[in-house]
């Protein structure tokens, strides 16, 4: 069975026949170019798996704001375990820290929807763009008060 057709037929069996021939030192016969595209694959996973946790953490810290009524041990516990698992994800991925403007402005795009959809309150409700610095989101002492005012909604 030649390099592409177990990739394509068996997967795990192609990554366990990779992983040998590498530390055989025989790139001759690895699968190269597979093999690049899944490191590639992986990285992007990483970028994903920050990205994803940050709009848990940004909704829950929206819908403590803007929703205060509902605040709970759920979402203070949510809130807690997600500034631990992205400082977490940040140690094993140290150069995603470069990313983190580009990660908070995607995560905070699906965050606002989520956040309007659960607490039933208009998405208009919500800034357009993230108020929270990174430093304020990692923060385990910074909890958002409501706004005192309605001049942080979109108009």
């Amino acid at each position: 069975m030649g390099k592409n057709q177990l990739y394509e037929d068996d997967f795990y069996a192609w990554s366990q026949q990779q992983a040998a021939l590498l530390r055989q030192g025989k790139l001759a016969e690895a699968d190269l170019e597979h093999i690049a595209e899944e490191i590639e694959s992986m990285g992007r996973t990483e970028k994903r798996e920050l990205i994803s946790r940050l709009k848990v953490l940004l909704t829950h810290l929206l819908k403590w704001e803007f929703q205060p009524a509902g605040r709970g041990s759920s979402w203070e516990t949510s809130i807690h375990v997600e500034r631990n698992e992205i400082a977490d994800h940040l140690e094993d991925n140290p150069s995603l820290k470069a990313l983190i403007g580009t990660a908070i402005e995607k995560a905070y795009r699906n965050a606002v929807l989520e956040a309007a959809n659960e607490t039933s309150l208009p998405l208009q409700t919500f800034p357009q763009e993230c108020p929270y610095r990174f430093d304020e989101i990692m923060d385990d002492r910074f909890w958002p008060e409501p706004p005192k005012s309605t001049s942080r909604s979109i108009p």
